[in-house]
């Protein structure tokens, strides 16, 4: 990050319909963080190369391309790490289901100082409101 804002978020699963929605929703807000020195980085247990073959979805879809980074955390390490995931959870990730990490839909804004300044995290059937996470 730098000396910039964070705003670390995750997803319950690649090509399911709301987090596509969301993701296409950050790209198209990215200059907006941007303005205001905000990385984003997105995170989910799917592998790179899913998020890379979902990517074309979102910018056909959503009509934003997006343009930071997604972790692939198969080993749920960093998940498990940030408590977006069940402490128990195991399994490979192409295994498991949206509904498996139902926990998973968390948004974490890191300051300069790399300390956390904002958690949130939404249930499952509900999609982040990031014009809130902009404000924030």
């Amino acid at each position: 990050l730098g000396d910039s804002w964070g705003v670390l978020f995750s997803h319950p699963k690649d090509f399911t319909p709301v987090c596509t929605t969301e993701l296409g929703y950050v790209a198209g807000m990215q200059t907006e963080f941007s303005k205001r020195n905000c990385k984003i980085i997105g995170l989910s247990i799917d592998s790179v190369q899913d998020h890379s073959e979902w990517l074309g979805d979102i910018e056909e879809t959503q009509g934003n391309a997006v343009h930071y980074p997604l972790i692939g955390d198969t080993d749920l390490k960093v998940a498990k790490l940030y408590d977006m995931i069940h402490p128990n959870a195991s399994g490979k990730a192409s295994e498991r289901t949206a509904i498996d990490n139902a926990t998973i839909r968390s948004v974490f804004l890191i300051g300069p100082d790399k300390l956390i300044k904002f958690i949130v995290t939404y249930p499952m059937t509900t999609g982040r409101n990031f014009n809130e996470v902009l404000r924030v």
